[in-house]
């Protein structure tokens, strides 16, 4: 999987249009990042990329591509 397929996907676990997150993004930005989407995110993770995150790590991301580097060893 590739960077912008991933966020293609966190796109969707957020009910944004395609396209939308490009990483910069600071989290505190996006009205739906709350604690369901946290949760939302290590399903994702599991069930896309077979890799279990650590919630305190998640907990520590400021903006969207820190949610990527917890993913980018799997990523292409």
């Amino acid at each position: 999987m590739t960077k912008p397929e991933f966020l293609k996907l966190l796109d969707e676990l957020l009910e944004l249009p395609p396209g939308t997150l490009k990483g910069p993004e600071p989290l505190g930005s996006l009205s739906q990042w709350d604690s369901l989407a946290s949760v939302g995110f290590i399903a994702l993770v599991d069930r896309h990329l077979g890799l279990a995150v650590d919630p305190a790590k998640i907990g520590e991301a400021e903006t969207v591509n820190d949610l990527v580097a917890l993913v980018q060893g799997k990523l292409q």
